[in-house]
């Protein structure tokens, strides 16, 4: 069973996902919470596998709840929710360890996917985001020297895979283009993650743009 807590400040939006959510086997909502001020004392009481985490909320927003859940070292899951324009600060949570985001406009399969992606331990990465942090990389784009040093601990086909996931590719698409097994890349993705002691698909993209592998405006 996924356990779920629901942290928005809109009534009508908490009920909606509530109710979507609990139509879902092996899913169920243990909790809900208006601000970000609530949400590490509801997921210190339900202990959550997955928050579903709204960017603004009065008090505390998202973003400064998502980074004191991940600091606290507590093993739930975070899921950013956000506007279809994505919130430039979205960018600083998935820096902070959120496991993804999902637009708000998101079709319920999507959310339900989202939720039991992020469940399993996974980064939910989706290609809108993948623009953003081209964009937000655009505007820095240095290299930063521990990351593109540490690049050295992969092989030259974790490399190859770090690159296209970083681009957005899914494990098929990335097995597509590589003529490899989709297990082979789950695989690499797996010891990338370990190499380079990342949590998720979302660091590791990120982690490929800060270290100089992949460049905005590359195609």
């Amino acid at each position: 069973m996924i356990r779920v807590v629901i942290a928005d400040d809109q009534g009508m939006v908490r009920a909606g996902l509530r109710s979507l959510l609990e139509g879902e086997r092996h899913i169920e909502v243990v909790g809900e919470a208006s601000d970000g001020a609530q949400v590490l004392a509801l997921v210190r009481r339900s202990e959550p596998d997955v928050v579903l985490m709204d960017v603004r909320m009065p008090q505390r927003d998202g973003i400064s709840a998502t980074r004191e859940l991940v600091a606290a070292g507590l093993p739930t899951r975070v899921l950013m929710l956000t506007t279809y324009d994505l919130d430039e600060y979205v960018f600083s949570a998935l820096r902070a360890g959120a496991g993804g985001f999902l637009l708000k406009d998101a079709s319920a399969e999507e959310l339900v996917d989202a939720v039991r992606v992020i469940a399993a331990g996974e980064g939910l990465l989706a290609r809108s985001a993948t623009t953003r942090l081209i964009a937000e990389f655009a505007r820095s784009p240095a290299a930063d020297p521990a990351a593109a040093a540490a690049l050295t601990r992969l092989t030259a086909r974790e490399v190859d895979v770090l690159r296209l996931l970083a681009r957005g590719s899914s494990n098929p698409e990335i097995a597509a283009s590589l003529v490899v097994s989709a297990a082979t890349v789950k695989t690499h993705v797996a010891s990338i993650l370990a190499k380079l002691n990342l949590r998720d698909r979302v660091q590791a993209a990120i982690f490929a743009y800060e270290s100089g592998l992949v460049r905005p405006g590359e195609s």
